[in-house]
């Protein structure tokens, strides 16, 4: 258990990142999750009987010095980081030209700044074991929608995932962009209901993350597009 790989997850206390988390911890891996709600880490912990191998962090994604501590407990606890999944996200589900602006500071830290604070807190420990970065994004960072904010992120973190490949490669450190389309979690709470149509699951699009971990050594997949079938867009 000692020489198990391990992943750093954040936002992993519910949909895919719990997903994820379940199944690297059934995969042999070590896992630590971070979530801003104690409670929420607690009731997942708690749902998994508590392993041996899951260590749950409260802190923010968009806040340097909480995703270091992150980190840091993570080498403490484990011993090493081998992979990190960007996970923590949101939307608030409104448009450029209709929406209230007071919910867009907090969206674009989270969703853009979040995974770039990452990869600069893991990047030393990621570096001695050649490991992988996952940025989690979305087709909505491929796709314009109109006036959507929350896709104008996930363009973003599309962007980033390149630029971090083009630097990080170097150091032996491999980046996949994984970009859902719609996926039925706690992301369509805010929104109110779920989209029409059919829809992944959390667990579906966990298998490309797990998968993306699992490939061999010094093969770097990169980008990940992953929709349901029915899904046009």
């Amino acid at each position: 258990m000692t020489d198990s790989p391990v992943a750093l997850i954040t936002g992993g206390g519910s949909g895919i990142g719990a997903a994820a988390a379940r199944r690297l911890l059934d995969a042999g891996h070590r896992v630590t999750v971070t979530g801003r709600g104690a409670d929420r880490l607690r009731a997942f912990a708690e749902e998994l009987g508590n392993p041996e191998g899951l260590l749950t962090v409260v802190g923010n994604a968009a806040d340097y010095d909480q995703v270091l501590a992150a980190v840091e407990l993570t080498l403490k606890e484990f011993g090493r980081l081998d992979t990190v999944v960007a996970n923590a996200g949101f939307a608030t589900h409104d448009t450029v030209a209709g929406g209230d602006p007071a919910g867009w500071s907090e969206m674009v830290l989270t969703n853009v700044l979040g995974p770039a604070l990452l990869i600069r807190a893991s990047i030393d420990a990621l570096k001695e074991t050649r490991g992988r970065i996952v940025l989690v994004g979305s087709v909505a960072g491929h796709v314009h929608g109109p006036g959507n904010i929350y896709g104008a992120t996930k363009w973003a973190v599309t962007g980033l995932a390149e630029n971090a490949r083009r630097e990080v490669t170097e150091f032996g450190v491999g980046v996949t962009l994984i970009s859902p389309g719609r996926v039925e979690t706690p992301f369509w709470d805010s929104y109110g209901s779920l989209p029409p149509g059919h829809l992944l699951t959390a667990d579906q699009l966990a298998e490309s993350i797990v998968w993306a971990i699992g490939q061999p050594s010094g093969v770097d997949v990169n980008t990940v597009v992953v929709r349901p079938i029915g899904q046009p867009n």
